[in-house]
């Protein structure tokens, strides 16, 4: 018996839906030569990344969790081609080999493993100020893998062609949901260049005014592919879409560490402007929120209907100017302003009219 047909010999031989098999010596060697392969290149690479993730700065995705899973991902792989070098994977579903579907089936889960625990990993690793940035970049990352997971495991399992056929098929179809799906692909678009220009960030004050005038103010809860979510003053969530955000008018009210604030106050014309002018100075000198560079500036700006209009200039950190924070910096300085001016006899007044007849009215009074 020569070296052939030694390993042509009949191993074991049995019946499998799709008819009967026979495992034979060769068969049995090429399945341990691709077994001992796969657990050699498993080592490799595992070696090789956990090599790299201690030099590298993307420890997010090139660290020991990721070396562990592509190597237990490759052992199976080699497993699976193993045993259809057996021949008990040799039968198919919906005509596609069991060994391409399990192998699709793999890398998908395990790209879907990688994308969620480097997500997860990257935000852990993040410093708070930076955490509204990566947060979206670590879901452009996830979404970015997944997809791409999922259209390698369609050519693994070997139906990216008769998926290319069913959606020629479905070419109407695929107009029809064009149009209906005009709107998600807007807030997708819109979402991408929001990520690019930059306007706002997770946990920034925004003012938002809308083409027809409407205004929302809050913080920036959260931003998504399709929608933001902006949480109002009164705790209320308002999710707005990115396509109608785009084309808001956005007032970053957090983007600087400090903002200027005007107020207006008006007093009489019979008081003494000068004199007011130093008494609320005073008040903001001794404001310890109110910054003293930028100066504060305070100036007769107009003369109304009933009052002389003095303007106030004041620099505050831009925390203490949004929100429930205005009870303490805002609303308390303009009543700590009226009692200033109370104390020093100026008077704030009322709206008044006089009127003017151009003939003199006599007035009668009858005797009772």
């Amino acid at each position: 018996m020569n070296a052939s047909d030694v390993l042509n010999t009949t191993v074991f031989s049995g019946t499998l839906e799709t008819g009967p098999f026979e495992i034979t010596v060769l068969s049995l060697v090429k399945a341990g030569l691709i077994l001992v392969a796969g657990f050699i290149l498993a080592k490799l690479i595992k070696r090789q990344v956990i090599s790299a993730s201690r030099s590298t700065t993307y420890v997010w995705i090139i660290n020991e969790e990721t070396a562990s899973a592509l190597y237990n991902l490759t052992v199976f792989i080699a497993l699976i081609y193993s045993l259809d070098a057996i021949g008990i994977l040799s039968y198919k579903l919906w005509s596609i080999p069991l060994s391409n579907l399990l192998t699709a089936v793999l890398v998908f889960y395990f790209s879907y493993l990688l994308a969620k625990k480097s997500k997860d990993y990257m935000l852990v690793r993040t410093p708070q100020s930076k955490l509204p940035e990566v947060q979206i970049k670590a879901k452009l990352f996830y979404y970015t893998v997944i997809t791409f997971a999922f259209f390698l495991a369609l050519n693994i399992a070997g139906i990216s062609g008769e998926l290319s056929t069913l959606l020629a098929a479905a070419g109407i179809t695929g107009i029809v949901l064009g149009f209906a799906s005009q709107t998600v692909v807007a807030n997708f678009v819109s979402g991408l260049f929001m990520y690019f220009d930059k306007p706002l960030q997770i946990g920034d004050a925004v003012r938002l005014r809308d083409a027809s005038g409407n205004i929302l103010e809050g913080i920036v809860e959260d931003m998504r592919i399709l929608s933001t979510r902006i949480r109002q003053w009164d705790g209320t969530l308002v999710r707005i879409p990115n396509e109608k955000l785009f084309n808001s008018e956005i007032i970053n009210l957090q983007r600087y560490p400090a903002r200027r604030t005007t107020l207006q106050i008006g007093i009489a014309y019979s008081a003494d402007a000068e004199k007011a002018i130093e008494v609320i100075k005073r008040v903001l000198d001794e404001e310890p929120y109110v910054l003293a560079k930028p100066e504060p500036r305070v100036f007769v700006e107009s003369m109304g209907d009933s009052s002389v209009n003095i303007t106030i200039w004041a620099w505050a950190p831009s925390s203490l100017w949004v929100g429930e924070n205005l009870l303490r910096s805002k609303y308390m300085l303009l009543q700590k302003i009226k009692e200033a001016l109370d104390r020093e006899g100026i008077e704030i007044p009322f709206p008044q009219r006089v009127n003017w007849f151009a003939n003199e009215l006599r007035v009668k009074v009858e005797d009772s």
